[in-house]
């Protein structure tokens, strides 16, 4: 066996679900808020694209790099979204679809590390659990930069070493953020370009998030965008990676894509060649028909949207929290031990909530998701309201 596996830990809901063996919830409906997974109802004209091209899918093996109309699809999104230089993004160099984000992000670190030398791989913290474990089985170590409060719950990339930023090859960023929501600003994205450059790493934004915000005047800033700005049209060290999972409520579909350094995707297209994970023939079409219409998405925020309002409308005087930049994450800190709160939450209310802690790491005897919970508004509206309600209850009981 690969022994790199045993250095993998248990997942935040293995954790979860141990925190709460043994408890017999009261007999009230159960909410979880625990899992990132959208509720909403995936729009029609998505089935509709999927059921139409089924039968001629099922019949052809797809390619790797994805049909030419999918990838002009992308392309044109991220140009349009991002206000891309007109003609920045080939669709035959510089975008690549797959099987959602998760998928993407392990591999990518498996293809771009080089195993020869000492690799650190940098990551917030808390942060997305296969950032650490693709790290690991990429053969390097994980570096973590704490997020808190005190920096926003942003990265505090000003406290990293030269020295770290030397045995650095790949870092992470997701923005917004996984789980506390904050958007990094553009000049700290180019001060992250500029890095990559004098120090020879490269830079993989999670964007999964993108597309969730609550002022349709300012969504959020994406790498490719704060590249080009800074006249780094040929993205280069920069990948980004999207999803149809939240932004179009299809996490069942695993469709996603990376775009960005097309030096870096023909040698990530050769890895998954080998790898065996092109995107089905017909969740490309059905792909393509989601990234091409925007209605559905703004109609999907404006639920989001008003989902907070109510949820903070409830908790705002009760516990320590507040809206974030972007996302469908509360992060709201706890007025008792973050594992103590979840666990009671759930005893007492059968809502469930994920401890902040599960998501980070120790570094330097601080666990920055110690002390928060991190609760996702993907339910019915009904159903985060009553869980509010509920926590409401519980916390005034403390």
């Amino acid at each position: 066996m690969n022994p790199d596996l045993e250095k993998l830990q248990p997942y935040p809901f293995e954790k979860l679900n141990a925190l709460k063996s043994g408890i017999a919830p009261p007999a009230k409906t159960p909410i979880a808020l625990s899992i990132g997974e959208p509720k909403h109802a995936t729009p029609g004209f998505i089935r509709a694209a999927l059921e139409q091209h089924l039968d001629r899918g099922l019949a052809s093996y797809p390619l790797t790099r994805g049909i030419p109309a999918l990838r002009e699809a992308i392309c044109d999104w991220l140009t349009h979204r991002f206000g891309l230089p007109a003609g920045s993004l080939d669709p035959e160099r510089h975008a690549l679809p797959v099987n959602g984000t998760r998928e993407a992000l392990f591999a990518f670190a498996q293809a771009v590390i080089d195993r020869q030398r000492p690799a650190l791989v940098v990551s917030p913290n808390p942060f997305y659990q296969i950032y650490e474990g693709a790290a690991l089985l990429a053969g390097a170590r994980p570096h973590f930069v704490p997020c808190t409060a005190a920096t926003g719950y942003l990265p505090d990339f000003d406290a990293v070493s030269p020295e770290t930023w030397d045995a650095c090859q790949l870092l992470y960023l997701c923005s917004p953020g996984n789980p506390t929501g904050a958007v990094i600003p553009e000049t700290t994205l180019q001060q992250l370009i500029g890095l990559a450059e004098r120090h020879d790493f490269i830079i993989a934004a999670d964007e999964c998030y993108s597309e969730i915000y609550f002022d349709e005047d300012h969504p959020p800033v994406g790498l490719l965008q704060a590249a080009a700005a800074a006249g780094n049209s040929d993205y280069r060290r920069c990948i980004v990676f999207h999803s149809l999972s939240k932004r179009s409520n299809a996490p069942g579909l695993r469709s996603g894509f990376v775009a960005g350094d097309a030096e870096l995707l023909a040698a990530f297209l050769r890895y998954r060649t080998y790898h065996g994970c092109a995107l089905p023939l017909q969740h490309q079409h059905a792909s393509i028909a989601a990234w091409r219409d925007e209605e559905h998405v703004r109609d999907n925020r404006r639920q989001y949207r008003e989902k907070f309002d109510a949820v903070l409308d409830i908790l705002g005087d009760c516990l320590d929290v507040a809206r974030p930049d972007a996302g469908f994450y509360l992060w709201p800190r706890t007025p008792v031990s973050d594992e103590t709160f979840a666990r009671d939450l759930f005893a007492r209310e059968h809502v469930t909530v994920l401890p902040g802690r599960y998501l980070s790491r120790d570094v330097d005897g601080l666990n920055p998701g110690a002390g928060h919970v991190r609760m996702a508004l993907v339910a019915t509206a009904d159903e985060c309201v009553e869980a509010a309600q509920r926590i409401r209850h519980h916390v005034s009981s403390l």
